[in-house]
């Protein structure tokens, strides 16, 4: 007797989040990659103080949740995220959505959320995040989660 493993595919409506165990299973190091999305300010900061390392609680504004991120998330959540440049168009989706979820605190997002953030049609979004490679740890909040 054969035993199938069921593999349910995402659709518009399937949270998704970057996966940071997806990154140091990888050995790829995520801080370094982080500290590139720093601002000016910022990147002076983390260099002159330290590796960035220190953790801060940051509260969800929408849900009034609390969560330990470090310090490089909470500079890019709090303020680099805010400034103009940081979700342009310049950049490629996966990026853009890479730094969408990074924006919002790594909150889950669907592809429909996203895609009112980013001006980009869901179904778009959706066949980038569902395809078999994954993208930057960006995975569904039930893969690995």
């Amino acid at each position: 007797m054969s035993t199938h493993t069921r593999v349910l595919r995402p659709t518009l409506d399937t949270p998704f989040h970057i996966d940071f165990e997806w990154w140091q299973k990888r050995d790829r190091n995520w801080r370094l990659f982080l500290r590139q999305l720093l601002c000016p300010e910022h990147q002076k900061m983390v260099s002159t103080n330290g590796d960035g390392e220190r953790q801060f609680d940051w509260v969800d504004p929408e849900t009034a949740e609390v969560y330990r991120m470090d310090e490089l998330q909470y500079y890019i959540t709090t303020h680099c995220a805010k400034q103009p440049d940081f979700l342009t168009g310049r950049y490629p989706l996966v990026e853009r959505i890479f730094r969408l979820l990074l924006a919002h605190g790594n909150t889950p997002m669907t592809p429909r959320q996203m895609a009112e953030h980013l001006g980009q049609s869901p179904i778009t979004i959706l066949r980038v995040l569902a395809s078999a490679r994954v993208y930057r740890g960006i995975r569904p909040v039930s893969a690995g989660s």
